[in-house]
């Protein structure tokens, strides 16, 4: 901008110095002046022109210096705004992370310590019971030095212990599992212990049905324990309701030759089989079990098995429950011989 002015400033300085010795030329030459006032005078318009030049100069550049300050002031003020906007959104997010963290820290976080604390409490007693479980269980079974683990999809000791106990009161000549496994072994060295009965496990896996035979003949159990397998069929109530019609179950084949079944374990079929997977144990196999029969079925602490438990107590006024507080839930299911 300035090299512009200057630019513009020496062509008027140089056009009317040019112009003014043109004039003081020609009058020096028609004798109106002499040489040397014509070349003052000369001069005097030079200068007079460049006063002039910077005078227009001036107001130009004052022009444009003011057009320039209000354009600053105005992009100024916008910036200013969009400053003072961002600080009031920054403001109000601040505040609103800061009452956030306000109640994580009054509300959240007791009530999270509270909830882990309870789980760790919960599951510190659970490990420390199973533990207790799982050495009387081996104090009274006095097994192969070599158990197969328990838990996880196995069963929990508690409940173990619980049919272990229901065994030893009840002497039943016939238990059935449903499901097949670690739990087994162990029912098998309850059975011996007593010096009776035998165990029937339906398995709908062939493959585990045969492993789990490996296990029960590593442990000597082959004359206790039968493990059979059952895979799932269709399951028809008699009543031929459409609510269970079709539900998978073991192939009924496997338990048509059995009679008078003192104890039930329910522990299959797995969860993710059916919709109240297990419902069929009881009107399948209650036509075949002992007068004074027990059925304990594990794994209450999931809506389905208790959904279905209260089912059975509802279709079949002879039984009776009660609720047993071990790891996973379990409802014992005492049959009245009075009610049929």
């Amino acid at each position: 901008m300035l090299r512009f002015l200057r630019s513009r400033l020496l062509l008027y300085v140089v056009g009317a110095g040019a112009l003014g010795a043109l004039v003081f030329a020609a009058l020096a030459a028609l004798g109106l002046l002499d040489a040397g006032t014509a070349v003052g005078l000369a001069a005097t318009g030079v200068v007079g022109a460049a006063v002039a030049a910077v005078a227009v100069m001036v107001r130009r550049l004052a022009r444009r210096v003011n057009l320039l300050s209000r354009e600053l002031e105005a992009r100024t003020g916008e910036t200013v705004r969009a400053v003072e906007e961002h600080q009031a959104r920054t403001g109000a997010s601040f505040e609103e992370v800061t009452a956030g963290l306000a109640r994580l820290r009054d509300e959240t976080l007791p009530k999270l310590s509270r909830d882990v604390v309870r789980t760790v409490n919960t599951q510190g007693r659970n490990d420390y019971e199973q533990q207790v479980a799982w050495t009387e269980l081996r104090d009274y079974l006095q097994p192969g030095p070599f158990m197969p683990p328990l838990r996880g999809w196995a069963a929990s000791p508690d409940v173990l212990r619980l049919l272990v106990r229901i065994i030893d009161e009840r002497r039943p000549d016939l238990v059935v599992e449903c499901g097949s496994g670690s739990s087994n072994v162990w029912l098998g060295y309850a059975l011996r212990r007593l010096g009776s009965g035998r165990l029937v496990a339906l398995e709908h896996e062939e493959r585990f049905a045969e492993l789990s035979r490996e296990l029960v003949t590593a442990h000597g159990l082959d004359d206790i324990v039968d493990i059979r397998h059952a895979p799932l069929t269709d399951w028809v109530p008699e009543d031929g309701t459409a609510e269970d019609a079709a539900q998978p179950w073991y192939d009924l084949k496997a338990v048509a030759d059995l009679k008078e079944i003192g104890l039930v374990f329910v522990d299959g079929p797995p969860e993710a089989t059916a919709p109240q997977a297990r419902y069929p144990a009881v009107p399948a196999l209650l036509p075949h079990c002992a007068t004074d029969a027990v059925i304990v079925l594990d794994d209450t602490v999931r809506r389905a098995e208790r959904d279905l438990s209260d089912r059975w107590l509802a279709a079949y006024p002879e039984l009776s429950c009660r609720p047993e507080t071990v790891e996973k839930g379990a409802r014992v299911f005492t049959r009245n011989a009075d009610v049929f």
